[in-house]
């Protein structure tokens, strides 16, 4: 197989035309994974390569595409030599759509880089090192393992350079797929995709195909008209779904003609919803959701545990692996059943319940009303008595007042967002001074950065990631941390 035509179109494509700026550097030897999934050299001068279509192993003959004091950002456009490792991706679209940036990647070597990098942070960033580093926990299937999917509608298809250079005629751009990286107008036309069970390939297909038979009109992003905006699709272990239609203009009577067909086609699915959304982003959180057909809700089991999930509820993406991680939070908190917890930006609730029968008293605090309401709804479903749930800014609500209306916890467990902890709360955590804390985290960097804030009172006992999104570089971590006596 040729890797290298495969790998570099589209960005090959991008430097078109640009030349007259950009470096050429060859026999460039690949050395290691960087942030955000690209690669690391060193040019000729000692500065930094980011190439953005090479894995370590490789040697390379990159053009540079953007230059900075220290580093240059690149993209290899031919190859010499390739890195044991690589493997052919399975994907038709891999190298355009931006989803799976590691998919050539032997998955052993990926687990191997996204532990690298996690450990890297702790002590570059955090100045930390753990008493005990466990191994990384890979995922049960390296494919089709997303349990949600979002696509696009448009009428602006994105035309790869062999398109563009042939004399087709191409008469229809409509497009259901990926927005290209870096081009927010640009849609891929998706002709598979291995992240969700193939159902969602027969689902988006069909729905692409019949809006166009019903004549529907396809999103145009940049005048902003059209009936088709974006479909959601969502799946569960327990093998129900929920299909999402967002219509922007109201097409009347085809909204019932398109659901109807989708319907009949797919009789399995259990939430079948749409949406008029007139707004100039796409969000669904202020947006009135419509069920055509089924509730408005689809389940999913977490061992025992069973949860509703909605349109607007946060779940963890990968279901499967979702029960590895908090089987690592539960065993980090080492809860004996006397135990008070607090859960920290806890979402709906899923690790406060999935704890909660090894405490004595579990209380979850999140800044989202509707996930609020959820968690509660679920727990009196899951029969949960110990549990209480609480809306606010974490910043604002979690203070003293609220530690003394509530009881001084023995364990905190926080999974705060991508941008870590607010400096209050990491404040509060300190004076709360819980003997243990367990910290979930979906980006290191800031973890690290918490961690380090925290270092002269806590120490860090164990630490281990976790590959929730295989062929990516994407990583969650979870560290123990421990008061200093």
């Amino acid at each position: 197989m040729n890797f290298a035509l495969k790998f570099f179109e589209r960005p090959y494509f991008c430097l078109m035309g640009q030349r007259s700026n950009r470096k050429i550097f060859t026999q460039v030897r690949v050395l290691d994974a960087g942030a955000k999934g690209k690669s690391v050299a060193k040019a000729p001068d000692g500065r930094v390569l980011f190439i953005n279509n090479a894995i370590p192993g490789d040697v390379v003959t990159v053009q540079t595409t953007k230059k900075r004091k220290a580093y240059f950002e690149a993209t290899a456009i031919e190859f010499h030599e390739y890195s044991k490792d690589r493997v052919a991706p399975i994907c038709p679209h891999f190298g355009v759509c931006g989803g799976c940036k590691w998919q050539h990647m032997n998955y052993q070597k990926q687990l191997f880089y996204k532990n690298k990098e996690v450990q890297d942070h702790l002590q570059r960033i955090g100045g930390i090192t753990p008493e005990e580093t466990l191994p990384i926990l890979a995922a049960p299937d390296q494919f089709y393992y997303r349990n949600k999917m979002e696509y696009s509608f448009s009428n602006q298809k994105w035309l790869t350079r062999a398109q563009i250079e042939s004399e087709e005629v191409i008469d229809n751009r409509n497009a259901l797929g990926f927005h290209i990286p870096g081009f927010w107008d640009k849609i891929l036309d998706l002709k598979e995709c291995h992240l969700q069970d193939k159902m969602g390939n027969d689902i988006r297909d069909f729905i692409k195909n019949k809006g166009q038979e019903l004549g529907l009109v396809f999103f145009d992003p940049r005048a902003q008209t059209g009936h088709l905006r974006t479909l959601m699709l969502r799946n569960t272990t327990l093998g129900q779904w929920m299909v999402l239609i967002q219509f922007y203009e109201d097409p009347g009577a085809l909204t019932v003609q398109l659901l109807d067909a989708v319907a009949q086609a797919f009789p399995g699915v259990n939430s079948l919803l749409y949406v008029i959304n007139q707004k100039a982003n796409d969000t669904l959180y202020d947006q009135d959701i419509h069920i055509h057909k089924g509730q408005e809700y689809i389940e999913e089991a977490m061992g025992p545990l069973r949860f509703r999930i909605n349109a607007k509820s946060f779940y963890q993406t990968n279901s499967k692996q979702a029960m590895g991680l908090y089987d690592i939070v539960k065993e980090f908190a080492g809860l004996t059943g006397d135990q008070g917890v607090y859960d920290l930006y806890t979402g709906t609730g899923t690790i406060a319940q999935y704890v909660a029968d090894k405490a004595k008293w579990v209380v979850g605090i999140e800044a989202v009303p509707e996930a609020i309401q959820a968690a509660q709804e679920n727990a009196e479903r899951n029969k949960i008595e110990n549990a209480q749930f609480f809306v606010g800014d974490m910043k604002e609500l979690f203070n003293e007042e609220f530690i003394q209306t509530h009881g001084k916890a023995d364990v905190v467990i926080t999974d705060p967002p991508r941008d870590g902890m607010h400096k209050n709360v990491v404040e509060q955590l300190l004076a709360l001074s819980a003997p243990r804390i367990v910290y979930v985290s979906c980006n290191s960097a800031t973890q690290a950065r918490d961690l380090a804030l925290m270092k002269d009172h806590y120490k860090v006992l164990k630490s281990r990631a976790v590959d929730m999104f295989p062929q990516t570089h994407h990583v969650e971590n979870v560290v123990l941390l421990e008061k200093i006596q």
